[in-house]
């Protein structure tokens, strides 16, 4: 049986059991000994508490323990590092404090449960107790707060020049992904332009695009700073990458960016999970349609001299596609002819060469 199966189960006989409680309870107060069965009654709920604590608890360290691996992937990026630091540090803290709130909430309510002649004491305020369990929490997670703001902005903020840089973006229900050419400077484009062949919405009559070529998966290399550029063609998606823990939403009309340097290639992560097939992945992990779990897309990590060969063999688009670059041209001389034969053109340049003089 599944660890969902069990927990159902444990869940359903828990259900049945307050069920049958509640039943005995209401069967005693029509019988007319409700008296003596609200003693019992408080009782057994009083035991319940320490045994769901017990249980819980017990319950929720093997599911932790099972499952860790699963949460946890092998980290892949410098920033992975610290940004798993930060969680770990963050969930310690709130795991301390829920750990200890809830003992003591199920202890209290065993010790403090109803008995004949004991009286609730009235506390009605106290000053220093309020001052000091609002400044804890408060200074604790201002300190959470300044540390994921740091680490947010620095990922987010500039990337280092060398960065090596791409473009990927989400539309339902598939990732594109568009790298610069030689120039390394990535070229305009225009969602008017989108078509079956031009799924970019590559804009050729800007010369830094005609180099640009896409890819059918992600190729970065080891210990390089990539640059992540993100956006949408539709809806809402979102960049996900485990083992480089990144995430970043891809919205529609808003860019966004984000950017990493991975520590170990794909080989060396198959080498440490003992999975030869293992492959690093980009998935989408914000819900956008029926086709959602289909937008996933292979990264690979090679080493410096790998990523230049490949880098090398990949043809731009404009050179896999020359009538879309040929039907740029052609409206690229039109405009010019246009532009020729207007008097207006033929009179303003002089008129502006005159003024400049």
């Amino acid at each position: 049986m599944t660890t969902l199966g069990i927990v159902l189960v444990l869940a359903l006989l828990l259900v049945v059991f307050g069920l049958l409680f509640r039943l005995q309870i209401l069967t005693s107060i029509f019988s007319g000994s409700s008296t003596r069965e609200v003693g019992v009654s408080n009782r057994v709920n009083a035991i319940l508490c320490i045994v769901f604590l017990v249980v819980g608890g017990a319950a929720f360290a093997w599911s932790f323990i099972d499952n860790y691996d699963k949460m946890n992937p092998p980290i892949a990026s410098v920033h992975g590092i610290a940004t798993e630091r930060m969680f770990w540090t963050t969930m310690i803290i709130l795991g301390i404090v829920f750990t200890l709130t809830q003992v003591l909430l199920f202890v209290y309510s065993y010790k403090y449960q109803h008995k004949e002649g004991r009286r609730a004491f009235f506390f009605p305020h106290n000053n220093k107790i309020e001052v000091i369990w609002t400044l804890i929490p408060a200074i604790v997670m201002a300190g959470l707060v300044f540390a994921g703001w740091k680490e947010w902005t620095r990922i987010t903020g500039p990337a280092p020049k060398d960065a090596v840089v791409l473009e990927v973006m989400g539309k339902q229900f598939n990732w594109l992904v568009r790298y610069p050419g030689r120039d390394l400077k990535l070229g305009v484009v225009n969602y008017r332009l989108i078509d079956a062949t031009n799924e970019f919405g590559f804009d050729l009559s800007d010369q830094n695009g005609v180099d640009d070529f896409v890819a059918p998966e992600i190729h970065v290399p080891k210990g390089h700073p990539v640059l992540l550029k993100i956006r949408s063609r539709d809806v809402l998606h979102a960049v996900y990458m485990p083992h480089f823990r990144v995430q970043m939403y891809a919205v529609p009309g808003m860019p966004t960016k984000f950017w990493f340097t991975p520590i170990k290639t794909t080989d060396e992560m198959r080498a440490q999970t003992g999975n030869p097939k293992f492959n690093y992945e980009l998935a989408c992990n914000q819900i956008c349609g029926r086709g959602h779990f289909a937008m996933k897309l292979n990264i690979v990590v090679d080493e410096p001299d790998d990523y230049v060969a490949w880098f090398a063999q990949q043809k731009s688009f404009s050179e896999q596609n020359p009538d879309v670059l040929a039907s740029f041209k052609q409206k690229s001389d039109k405009m010019v002819e246009k532009v020729s034969a207007t008097p207006a053109a033929a009179t303003v340049v002089p008129v502006a060469a005159k003024a400049s003089l």
